[in-house]
């Protein structure tokens, strides 16, 4: 099995858990207690999509220049619960802004830092290694500071939507 194949596989059992949950505060919470850093899911997820940054496949398309990329990994599918699977690699001391964009169901983002200090900002403010979880019609700017890190991300229905502006949103 190609280690996409794996990391996908081993997104299937916790897909088939969170499917019916919807993203927000409350979901927030429970996916930091029961799958933060130091959990079986996280340690491996964060491994595995690292080793993924690390050998090329994931996070691999640049969207502005080498500090700021992503791919997607996996399509919604019937055995992914119709998520998609979607890597970000994004690298900054000071803060930095990427592509405006809009869930319109949500998002549960696994936040892997890679260096210390690393954060990425999220619907209740800056997040370390940990989730964050923006509701569904939720916009904004991915912003990183601190450093590296990786989100991974998972879209019900795949839906992400990188054609609103900020001026747009009232």
């Amino acid at each position: 099995m190609n280690p996409s194949q794996a990391l996908i596989e081993r997104s299937i059992p916790f897909l088939e858990e969170v499917k019916n949950r919807t993203a927000g505060g409350e979901l927030e919470d429970w996916l930091n207690s029961t799958y933060g850093p130091g959990t079986a899911l996280y340690d491996d997820l964060a491994q595995m999509i690292t080793d993924g940054v690390e050998e090329g496949w994931a996070a691999n398309v640049e969207v502005d220049g080498p500090r700021y990329r992503r791919s997607r990994i996996a399509e919604p599918s019937d055995v992914l619960n119709y998520f998609s699977v979607t890597a970000v690699y994004m690298n900054s001391v000071p803060r930095y802004r990427g592509q405006y964009h809009q869930h319109p169901y949500g998002e549960l983002n696994l936040v892997v830092p890679l260096d210390p200090g690393a954060e990425l900002a999220g619907p209740r403010g800056w997040q370390g290694a940990g989730w964050t979880a923006p509701g569904p019609g939720s916009h904004h700017y991915p912003e990183v500071r601190g450093g590296a890190l990786i989100a991974l991300f998972y879209l019900p229905a795949g839906r992400i939507s990188y054609d609103i502006t900020p001026a747009a949103v009232g």
